[in-house]
């Protein structure tokens, strides 16, 4: 039987992932109908336009990925050794780096970032203007996104995920407004986009820190200058610099190669793509983030089982759910950006399932990075990942300029996941000798025949039935119920399964009517 703090954890691991799925869910239905009002009112173009300019700024923020790392690890790691005094220095240590990083974002993107898109970007002349206030307004949101970090690292380090569900209802009613008075408004329409998303970042990240300050004494700010908490964030950071730079470039380097070889309406395209598959990502990558704390809390303590029943667990759940989520897209997505956008533009729909195949490898691997980065030692993974990574950029420029499509980018990008997961498990086992590196591949395996197995039974749907949303409905249903019916018996051990139907029996149970 598994230790009522074994089970406490895992209940709150359940807890907050059901809660980060329901801010999560908020935002999805937010988005696709505000993404589809957007589009239509700036037009492809400036639509285009919007997610380039955006993405200068994007490329500077692997400085801010960099240190998020480092401040989630470092703030999860006291709280499981239960050292408050050193929990608060690090908190404060981790806001002198960050305030730091926005300024050096701010002094990049006013000299280099503003000369690249004036003079590198392909933009219409009598786009330009719209397209610099858009991008100061990116630079001011970044920043603001930039010093929320260590709020939002303390909110995840106290497994509160809660709060996010909550603030996330303002953040749906924000962006509705958004909607609504970027139709009423009389002046550019990318400019008054781009101001009133800085708005509402604005309002977020206030609200945020607001909640840090009541419930977490840690996270009151005082100058602390301790060279001994200073000196291993600064150097995980500055290791971790290196890979999410190779992330940022890629993605970005990737769009910008897409506005070169094939201009703003492409980006388009890509930007939809951005849309669908962070909105099926995000959801899946809940469960990531709910298992977070516990797998760097249990590596501090050196509890080895829990360290790597929690790897391979949140590994196939996070992978099977992203399974469930996709799979139905996968095959309907025509109908979806019918009914979201009304106008598909080119290349939208392959961007779109290819990408949806990547993102299935990068979840996994996601939780692999977790293990990883709590051994505090990431000079490996940034090193050899990250190149791997940065190649794929690479390898994208070569293939479109042997005259490729332009969604061979992203078959590039599949390729080079699959090379990334391989690697870091290598990595993990070398760093953490006690990571079941079979036992992990095993679990994969079961996932793997698992989604073979609901793969054939949608597509078989698929074939015999007209298209249509009742089409479409069915092949949710093939999907969720194939997926976790197996999932259930395959996956789950005889105690996880006892305990589930334990914990069903007692919640359905009816108390006796007193007379």
């Amino acid at each position: 039987m598994a230790s009522v703090v074994e089970q406490s954890n895992n209940r709150r691991i359940a807890k907050n992932a059901i809660a980060l799925y329901v801010r999560m869910l908020l935002s999805i239905l937010v988005s696709l109908y505000t993404s589809r009002v957007v589009l239509n009112t700036l037009g492809v173009e400036d639509f285009g336009i919007y997610g380039v300019v955006g993405g200068v700024v994007g490329m500077m923020g692997f400085l801010n990925a960099a240190m998020s790392g480092a401040t989630s690890r470092f703030l999860t790691f006291e709280l499981g050794r239960g050292d408050s005094e050193r929990l608060h220095k690090t908190f404060s240590s981790a806001m002198i780096i960050h305030i730091g990083i926005a300024l050096t974002v701010f002094v990049v993107a006013e000299t280099i970032g503003l000369w690249f898109v004036n003079t590198q970007l392909v933009i219409p002349e009598n786009r330009m203007v719209a397209a610099n206030w858009a991008y100061q307004f990116s630079v001011f949101a970044a920043m603001v996104s930039i010093t929320q970090v260590p709020y939002n690292a303390d909110i995840i380090a106290n497994e509160k995920m809660d709060v996010y569900a909550y603030v996330e209802l303002l953040n749906v009613v924000l962006k509705l407004a958004i909607v609504y008075l970027l139709i009423l408004g009389d002046i550019d329409k990318l400019i008054l986009y781009a101001f009133l998303m800085l708005c509402v970042s604005v309002v977020i990240a206030i609200i945020y820190r607001v909640y840090c300050l009541r419930h977490f004494s840690e996270s009151r700010f005082s100058w602390v200058w301790d060279k001994t908490i200073l000196k291993p964030m600064l150097t995980f950071s500055g290791w971790d610099l290196y890979g999410n730079m190779s992330v940022t470039v890629r993605q970005q380097g990737t769009n910008m190669l897409l506005n070169i070889f094939f201009g703003p309406i492409v980006n388009a395209a890509s930007s939809i793509t951005t849309t669908v598959n962070g909105a099926l990502l995000g959801l899946a990558q809940n469960v990531v983030t709910a298992f977070r704390p516990q797998i760097i809390k249990s590596y501090s303590i050196n509890d080895w089982g829990r360290f790597n029943n929690l790897i391979v667990n949140g590994a196939q759940f996070t992978c099977a759910l992203f399974i469930i989520l996709s799979l139905a897209v996968f095959f309907e997505l025509p109908l979806i950006l019918n009914i979201w956008l009304g106008q598909i533009p080119d290349y939208v729909i392959e961007f779109c399932r290819i990408s949806l195949i990547a993102n299935c490898v990068g979840v996994v691997n996601a939780v692999v990075n977790i293990g990883i980065h709590s051994t505090g030692d990431i000079r490996r993974i940034s090193f050899i990942t990250g190149s791997i990574i940065l190649s794929s950029l690479l390898c994208s420029y070569v293939v479109l300029k042997l005259g490729c499509e332009a969604h061979s980018v992203y078959v590039v990008l599949s390729v080079i996941m699959l090379l990334v997961l391989a690697t870091d498990c290598l990595i993990l086992k070398k760093q953490v000798p006690e990571f079941q590196l079979i036992r992990f591949v095993l679990g994969l395996i079961k996932i793997l025949l698992i989604a073979i197995v609901a793969i054939v039974l949608v597509a078989m749907c698929n074939r015999v039935m007209a298209g249509g949303f009742a089409r479409f409905l069915l092949e949710c249903v093939i999907s969720v119920s194939v997926i976790g019916v197996l999932s259930f018996f395959i996956i789950l051990s005889k105690q996880q399964r006892c305990d589930i139907i334990s914990s069903v029996k007692r919640k359905m149970r009816i108390k006796p009517v007193l007379k």
